[in-house]
């Protein structure tokens, strides 16, 4: 009988002791981890021209006969993928108040003299109906920033393509895109 209990003892001795080592080994565990991209080209949120507005005011002479320029703080925020261009056009050839048209080329888009974080190559754009190029080969990057200005000059407000025409508001929209190369 004492020979039985011995031999119970060892048994769930080496079961106990047998257990502890086989836990002491699984000490070390492996994990793939995948990182899918895609490309992306994206006017982001936060864009001042989403949805706002550009407001030339003309109410003395001396606003028909100066430059008037409005700079608009983060109007295009970029994020691609790779190198791209940014285009800009008017939805039509003429600003309209009814029946009343100024055409779009009084305005002139280009790059403020403090652009932002959007490298490439910058140029102004006197506004049309056709796609212009307003920045070329900008290189890729996340929430670059482009700070716009807007000019009317004194040559097209003291001209007749703004002179004489009826008081009012005058619209049109502008549509700029991102385009990676």
């Amino acid at each position: 009988m004492k020979k039985q209990i011995v031999i119970t003892a060892l048994t769930f001795g080496a079961i106990i002791l047998g257990t502890n080592n086989v836990q002491a080994q699984n000490t070390t565990a492996t994990t793939t981890v995948n990182i899918t991209l895609n490309d992306v080209i994206s006017i982001d949120a936060g864009s001042t021209a989403i949805g706002n507005t550009v407001d030339f005011n003309y109410a003395t002479a001396a606003d028909y006969n100066s430059d008037q320029t409005i700079t608009k703080a983060n109007s295009l925020k970029v994020t691609s993928t790779k190198n791209f261009n940014v285009k800009v056009k008017a939805g039509g050839a003429n600003f309209m108040n009814g029946t009343n048209l100024i055409p779009v080329n009084v305005l002139t888009i280009k790059a403020a003299t403090a652009a932002g974080t959007m490298g490439g190559t910058k140029s102004a754009v006197v506004l049309s109906a056709t796609d212009q190029t307003l920045v070329s080969n900008a290189p890729l990057g996340s929430a670059l920033t482009l700070n716009l200005d807007y000019t009317i000059p004194a040559a097209k407000s003291s001209s007749s393509d703004i002179l004489g025409k009826p008081a009012g508001t005058y619209t049109q929209t502008v549509t700029y895109t991102a385009t990676a190369l």
